[in-house]
């Protein structure tokens, strides 16, 4: 298998097609696309009803190795078995197996319409991002073992993903974590997670401002080549195409855990800001997983929802851009988006390059197809399952109460955001399942709102936000924060 950029297709490029392990390491590519594979692996019915037998781990080994063809199979098999064990997602809810990983719950069923929840939040920090973040921090482990090489992880978080990064990478050989996260713009229980870590390999930076000024630094980190190189750059964020393959896997876990036959097809339902999380099950879908629609659930950060509605992109400035109380969605910038647009158009690398350099220049494009739109594609969007939907803060606070009411279990605010857009896309002779976020513990204060007392917490979190916190504040300051980061590489 291998990889080229979204925006280096065709004959104009000087970029020859990577191997897996050549881009595990890195985020985006030198000329600034992101990379995906020259094509999608295809699964069979065959396979699907072989894989319907399997483990998460024996079943995270087949689909990966379709994807990293240059790791030996014993060896990825070895890795997927070491980090998808009961041990690791260990914090199952009451009535759930820990050893399913990613355990379903049937919601409401009625009318020909199922209702399903996919818990993907029982890792070591109560957040889906676990379920991609373990596996890379041991992908990144193998691969820098075989170069006897370091790594320096820069990345952004709007919550979650700064959290399972470093659990994922603490204590690794070889690798150093600067994490940038908005500073006070994370919930308690999300800030406590990141800044009580004390691995002197753990490197915490709170940006005075928001998640996108955040974003925007690793991007462009990334894009300095000569830098990238000398202090040996990588990134966890969903950029990373590893990332992505990673959860790949739970859609195809869901899938087969909610039907009994290959003719039978599901949606799915999940909160996104940055489009990284359904950008996973868009490359399931386009394996061939019998995927009926896909659909987007934003928070007011309303981007994605704007254009699986009308076609336009239409980025938000930092002033725009609202701070939630579902706060890992608060992005106006969805930087797996390009992955999708560039499927829509054809695989058009120039087409590509062009509609995310208006991005940069004109904050978006519109394909509605209308006079003075920047094309028309906007039409091929339903080929591909695309639906979307939008959540507010009254809408979750009632949509936790009435899950809490009608199910007997307490959500967090994105999940609920989830639920909430999926009851307004259910369709007869269809399941609908929704990804679980994170466990609503991670977000006590809006549950506190909703419910008039705390979620419960997980062994072990009792008292996460007394404990010390280690990190500094910074500025959006794009040299500033090289400066720091080589002042502490060592390199």
């Amino acid at each position: 298998m291998q990889y080229v950029s979204t925006r280096a297709i065709g004959a104009a490029s000087s970029q020859s097609p990577q191997q897996f392990c050549d881009i595990l390491l890195g985020g985006l590519a030198p000329d600034g696309g992101l990379y995906l594979p020259t094509e999608y692996p295809q699964v069979t019915g065959a396979e699907l009803d072989a894989w319907r037998k399997l483990s998460y781990a024996d079943l995270a080994f087949e689909i990966l190795k379709k994807f990293a063809t240059d790791i030996p199979e014993a060896d990825l098999k070895a890795l997927a078995e070491k980090t998808y064990t009961a041990d690791v997602y260990r914090n199952a809810r009451a009535g759930e197996a820990a050893a399913d990983i990613t355990p379903l719950r049937v919601l409401e069923e009625g009318n020909g319409k199922k209702l399903v929840l996919q818990a993907l939040s029982n890792g070591p920090t109560l957040a889906f991002k676990d379920m991609a973040m373990q596996l890379l921090g041991n992908l990144f482990e193998y691969a820098l073992a075989r170069k006897d090489a370091q790594l320096n992880i820069f990345g952004a978080t709007s919550g979650d993903t700064g959290s399972a990064a470093e659990y994922a990478m603490r204590g690794k050989k070889g690798i150093k974590v600067f994490m940038l996260s908005p500073h006070k713009k994370m919930s308690a229980f999300q800030t406590a997670q990141m800044f009580s870590l004390q691995d002197p390999n753990i490197f915490n930076i709170a940006v005075e401002g928001v998640f996108d000024d955040c974003q925007d630094m690793v991007k462009a980190v990334s894009n300095d080549l000569p830098f990238k190189a000398k202090q040996k750059i990588g990134t966890v964020n969903s950029i990373n195409w590893a990332r992505v393959v990673a959860q790949v896997v739970y859609y195809f876990r869901g899938y087969l855990a909610a039907t009994t036959s290959n003719d039978q097809k599901v949606s799915f339902t999940v909160p996104s800001g940055n489009f990284g999380n359904i950008c996973a099950g868009h490359i399931a879908r386009m394996m061939g997983l019998p995927i009926d629609k896909l659909v987007v659930a934003t928070n007011e950060n309303d981007v994605l929802d704007e254009f699986f509605r009308t076609g336009i992109y239409r980025v938000r400035k930092s002033a725009e851009t609202y701070h939630t109380s579902s706060p890992s969605m608060d992005i106006s910038k969805a930087s797996n988006f390009e992955r999708f647009i560039f499927d829509l158009v054809g695989r058009d690398s120039e087409r590509t390059r062009a509609l995310f350099t208006k991005v940069e220049t004109h904050g978006g494009f519109d394909l509605s197809g209308y006079p003075g739109s920047d094309g028309d594609e906007f039409t091929k969007v339903a080929q591909y399952g695309f639906k979307s939907g939008k959540s507010t803060h009254d809408d979750r606070l009632n949509t936790i109460r009435d899950v809490a009411d009608d199910y007997g279990i307490v959500i967090d605010t994105h999940t609920a955001d989830g639920i909430k857009v999926a009851k307004e896309n259910l369709e007869p002779g269809v399941t609908m399942i929704v990804l679980e976020t994170a466990l609503a513990a991670k977000f006590n204060e809006t549950i506190l709102e909703a419910l008039g007392q705390d979620a419960e917490r997980p062994a072990g979190f009792e008292n996460i936000e007394a404990l010390p916190q280690r990190f500094v504040v910074m500025q959006a300051d794009v040299e500033k924060m090289k400066d720091y980061i080589a002042s502490n590489t060592g390199l």
